[in-house]
């Protein structure tokens, strides 16, 4: 596909300057890992989100600080646009290459620097896995809240550039709530401290500033994050419906109540018969809709919530209420929201991802403006939601083989996201916007909004070469789109590049 540049780079490098560049980086930085032969860079043309494609004229692997920050300066010196990229597990085309650009993968950058029980933190290179940092704190009764689903394979780096959550960010918050102090590179290569050892730091906040920013401002080289004492006890109550109107409210409920449970996870009938086939978790697969329920904290409290919460969710109407009987069945329920997504794949030769956020009250009317777009589509949607939070990841299930399905899929993609907004949520709430959602964006903010997170991005890099074309939309951009719409336009994403 042809990717949109920011229009301050004048005549980015043509894949005819590849060898110059080349030469030029193996002379500033001799020892770099560098991958310019097709075969070696087709690996490295997307992310998570496979619809779109490109293959980026230099992959770099920097193994130490000071050859990344050798590679900013070179191509911040030769006006060559950079893309970072961690574990590539993201969903919105966030660490999407750009064919005139290089692609600077932190994933060798993969050590635990210190783990400090007695601080409750640890240092750690971007290049961590999610899961890596509570295995390795244990030991000491210790763990990192922050659980996105990709959370095996997902890094350290990629969760701070999307601000990541997960099932359990209800109560223990997404990851800017979890992050001390970060050490980033500047397309300069200058290095910068935001945040600070000790809970606050001086000056404005520039460390959440920075958190979900998309590889826009800087590039991550050393997170420090906060580790949690592990829950002495955590049970989990699993609620049946037979609608999603009764599940959407029952969440609200709970939260009316007074109750904050460690998690508060729905999923919708598709979503549960994909997920019971591929990981028997033991869900009910007659049942319209079900949730989860995590409450954790000491023995006296966690069963006084149970009591609670069973009660609430009886009185909304659930057809039945079960209670995890040991760990191993807790593990089991969780294993089969955390797979939901591989587990609809299953089910359709592709499947689109969505991700936006609604105020909780608002679930029912989003859940039946859903449906009634996906009958609209001719497409099918199964349901997961991060209830408790109001983040909802429709996935839309089509076939790609099929002639304008991918279309259609983008399309009711778009309008789901637009139906958030009009109910007073986001067009995302953990996979970012990247190149996905950035037509969305020209609903979600107006021209004065966007007009400052441009401003915001020229502070941090003035020439626009870390991830252009990405997250923020240009003007004319939103200006287009907004004339498209008016005239009941549904061009697709890739259709739209032009703009």
């Amino acid at each position: 596909m042809n990717l949109l540049y920011d229009e301050r780079l004048d005549g980015p490098l043509t894949k005819t300057d590849r060898q110059t560049l080349l030469a030029e980086m193996r002379a500033a930085v001799p020892d770099l890992e560098i991958l310019h032969a097709e075969e070696d860079l087709r690996p490295f043309e997307c992310d998570g989100l496979s619809a779109y494609r490109a293959v980026p004229l230099l992959v770099v692997l920097p193994a130490r600080i000071e050859q990344a920050a050798a590679v900013l300066r070179l191509c911040h010196a030769r006006r060559v646009p950079v893309v970072a990229r961690g574990a590539g597990t993201g969903l919105s085309g966030g660490a999407l290459p750009l064919e005139q650009g290089v692609l600077l993968v932190m994933a060798r950058f993969n050590r635990i620097l210190e783990l400090n029980p007695a601080g409750r933190c640890a240092r750690v290179q971007p290049g961590v896995r999610n899961l890596a940092i509570s295995q390795a704190a244990a030991p000491y009764g210790l763990y990192y809240a922050p659980d996105p689903s990709s959370q095996i394979a997902c890094t350290i780096g990629g969760n701070v550039a999307e601000n990541a959550g997960g099932v359990h960010c209800l109560k223990y918050g997404l990851t800017v709530h979890n992050l001390l102090k970060l050490e980033v590179l500047t397309i300069e290569g200058e290095p910068l401290t935001l945040g600070a050892d000790a809970l606050d730091a001086p000056g404005f906040d520039l460390m959440a500033l920075f958190t979900g920013s998309e590889g826009m401002l800087g590039i991550v080289t050393e997170v420090t994050v906060k580790l949690l004492p592990t829950p002495r006890v955590a049970r989990v109550l699993m609620a049946s419906f037979d609608s999603v109107d009764k599940a959407g409210r029952a969440v609200g409920d709970i939260i009316a109540a007074g109750i904050i449970p460690g998690g508060l996870e729905m999923m919708d009938q598709l979503a549960i018969r994909a997920a019971e086939e591929f990981i028997h978790a033991g869900y009910p697969v007659e049942a319209e809709a079900i949730l989860l329920c995590e409450l954790d904290g000491v023995e006296s409290d966690v069963q006084e919530d149970i009591a609670r919460v069973r009660a609430v969710l009886e009185r909304a109407g659930a057809t039945e209420v079960s209670l995890a009987r040991d760990e191993a069945e807790r593990a089991r329920f969780w294993a089969g929201r955390k797979n939901a997504f591989p587990a609809v794949g299953r089910m359709s030769p592709d499947y689109y991802c969505m991700d936006g956020t609604i105020p909780r009250r608002h679930l029912p009317r989003v859940l039946k403006g859903t449906a009634e777009l996906a009958e609209k589509y001719g497409l099918q949607v199964a349901n997961v939601f991060h209830a408790g939070d109001g983040n909802m990841h429709p996935l839309i299930l089509f076939d790609a083989n099929q002639p304008g399905e991918l279309e259609r899929a983008e399309a009711l993609g778009g309008e789901i996201l637009e139906l958030c907004v009009a109910v007073g949520g986001t067009i995302t709430g953990e996979h970012g916007v990247g190149r996905e959602k950035i037509n969305q964006m020209c609903t979600q903010f107006n021209p004065d909004e966007i007009g400052c997170f441009h401003a915001v991005k020229a502070a941090f890099d003035a020439e626009g070469l870390l991830n252009p074309g990405k997250n923020i939309p240009t003007l004319n951009r939103c200006a287009d789109y907004g004339a498209l719409r008016v005239h009941g336009g549904k061009l697709p994403f890739s259709e739209l590049e032009r703009f």
